[in-house]
């Protein structure tokens, strides 16, 4: 059987850190941010770990054990 391939769209767009957590950039940051406050542009702010939600199609997708990361 030959080698499963990973989703080259989604490993552009992640990061996967030694322990096996996910981490990507948070939505909504890109751009019109003009109207929004403050309060929510700092918690669009840096970079988001994967929950437990997510780890499931993660791994599908990527082929690969992950863990998911600590609650915020």
């Amino acid at each position: 059987m030959p080698k499963l391939k990973s989703h080259k769209g989604l490993l552009k767009r992640v990061k996967i850190t030694a322990k096996g957590k996910v981490k990507w950039r948070k939505p909504f940051k890109g751009h019109l941010n003009s109207h929004m406050s403050g309060d929510k542009l700092r918690k669009l702010r840096g970079t988001a770990l994967a929950t437990k939600g997510d780890i499931k199609r993660l791994k599908i997708m990527l082929h690969r054990p992950l863990k998911a990361g600590d609650a915020e």
